[in-house]
């Protein structure tokens, strides 16, 4: 999905939601089968019932290579069932260079369907550089993660009181262009969003930690927008597990709007 017409879909649905598709096999609500096969209803009722709430869906490869080969089928007909009018992030993480590298790419833009892949630049620009050769495609290189172990390495400072992530932001931009190359900043650092811009003021964020992780929407808009918005705010188990019943999709759906709604009024607040 090439960038203008992703800001389209954000302008025209008033959202820049992304659903995490996690689905994991001991929460699925008491309807679904705890199989492979259950996991693939479970996806598509999601899907269903949140199409036109967001503008960006992003399966974690883990929920699905933990099933073995079944997973990689599941995966692959989520992503079709998707379809075209939704930029699906393979939340992959993958960082490796060379042939496996241009291999990862290949797996994931011309067999798989994605139009992103999360990447882990720590190997340097040609662990980065193969996600970036696919026309209309996106690679999401991971700056500033959510988790707490991001203090370990991505907050420590170098000689010059850098922080690793501003680093890793600055450099990257060097590498691609704010039409195919994005980055994860996660929300649980909503003080870091203004710094963030400085840096990339054009790039996309993509933000996990809203939700389940307690991340504030309103901090982060008010420090991470920019006048396309420029931002893909991604909430999983707060969606998918609304309910453990009968009605999963409908309150999956309540929360998805409800989240909306807050997501229109930002962009109604640009008057853009």
């Amino acid at each position: 999905m090439f960038r203008k017409q992703l800001v389209g879909h954000i302008f025209g649905k008033k959202s820049f939601l992304c659903v995490g598709l996690d689905p994991e096999l001991s929460k699925l609500p008491s309807p679904i089968p705890r199989t492979a096969a259950g996991i693939l209803t479970f996806n598509k009722a999601i899907v269903d019932a949140t199409r036109d709430l967001c503008v960006a869906y992003k399966p974690n490869l883990a929920f699905y290579e933990a099933l073995g080969p079944a997973g990689w089928e599941v995966l692959s007909e989520t992503i079709a069932y998707i379809g075209s009018e939704h930029l699906v992030i393979a939340d992959a993480k993958r960082g490796d260079i060379g042939n496996t590298g241009r291999l990862y790419a290949e797996a994931f833009f011309q067999q798989m369907g994605a139009g992103a892949v999360t990447v882990a630049p720590y190997m340097g620009r040609d662990s980065v550089e193969p996600f970036l050769q696919y026309e209309g495609k996106w690679a999401v290189v991971l700056g500033l993660t959510s988790n707490a172990g991001s203090a370990d390495f991505q907050q420590q400072t170098g000689s010059d009181g850098t922080p690793l992530w501003e680093t890793v932001i600055r450099q990257c931009q060097a590498w691609g262009t704010p039409e195919n190359l994005m980055f994860v900043v996660g929300a649980t650092h909503p003080e870091a969003f203004a710094r963030v811009r400085q840096l990339a003021p054009d790039h996309f964020l993509l933000v996990p930690g809203v939700g389940a992780q307690g991340g504030d929407l309103a901090a982060i808009c008010r420090h991470g927008l920019n006048s396309e918005v420029g931002l893909l705010v991604n909430a999983s188990r707060s969606i998918l597990y609304a309910s453990g019943g009968g009605d999963f999709a409908e309150k999956a759906r309540e929360e998805a709007g409800a989240m909306r709604d807050g997501m229109a009024e930002v962009i109604l607040g640009l008057g853009v």
